[in-house]
C-alpha cells in the first residue's frame, strides 16, 4: 500500500483543542436519543424509565433521595415525576414523619409499564454495546467518579 493511501485511510488525529466536556455532552445526548427512540412505543423517556427502575429496586423514596439516586437535580426530578404521576405510574404522598417531605412510590401500573419497557431498553443497550465497548463505558465512569 502506498503512503498516500495509508495517510488518507488513517483515522483522523484527535483534536487536542476539543473540549472534553463538550464531547462527552454530545455523546450523552446521542446515547439518550438512542434510548428515547427505543422506548418511544412505551411513551417513556429514558430518564423516566430509570426513575421507575430505581423505585422498583429500592421501594418508596423521598423525592430528594430519588433525585440523588438518579443523579438529577431536585427540580429536574420534579419535572420528570409530573408526567409519571399523571399517567398513574408513580404516587407521591406526604411523608409519615414529616408531612412537608414527599415520598414517591411505584404503582402497579408503573410496574406494568416498566415490564413493557424493559425489552425496548434492552434493545437500546445492545445497540449501544455494538457501538461502544461496555468495558470502555465502565472505565470512563469509574475514572470520572474516582476524582
Amino acid at each position: 500500500m502506498c503512503i498516500y493511501t495509508q495517510i488518507m485511510s488513517a483515522p483522523p488525529a484527535p483534536d487536542i483543542d476539543a473540549c472534553t466536556c463538550g464531547v462527552l455532552r454530545r455523546a450523552a445526548r446521542a446515547a439518550t436519543a438512542i434510548y428515547d427512540q427505543a422506548l418511544r412505543p412505551t411513551g417513556l423517556r429514558v430518564t423516566q424509565f430509570a426513575i421507575l427502575r430505581i423505585l422498583d429496586r429500592r421501594g418508596p423514596l423521598p423525592v430528594t433521595r430519588l433525585a440523588a439516586e438518579a443523579g438529577l437535580e431536585r427540580t429536574t426530578m420534579a419535572r420528570n415525576l409530573d408526567p409519571l404521576e399523571r399517567r398513574g405510574l408513580v404516587r407521591i404522598v406526604a411523608g409519615e414523619a414529616d408531612a412537608r417531605s414527599r415520598l414517591t412510590e411505584l404503582t402497579d401500573a408503573g410496574r406494568s409499564a416498566l415490564a413493557e419497557a424493559l425489552p425496548h431498553w434492552r434493545g437500546a443497550q445492545a445497540d449501544l454495546a455494538r457501538r461502544v465497548e461496555p468495558g470502555a463505558v465502565r472505565a470512563l465512569a469509574a475514572a470520572l467518579h474516582s476524582g
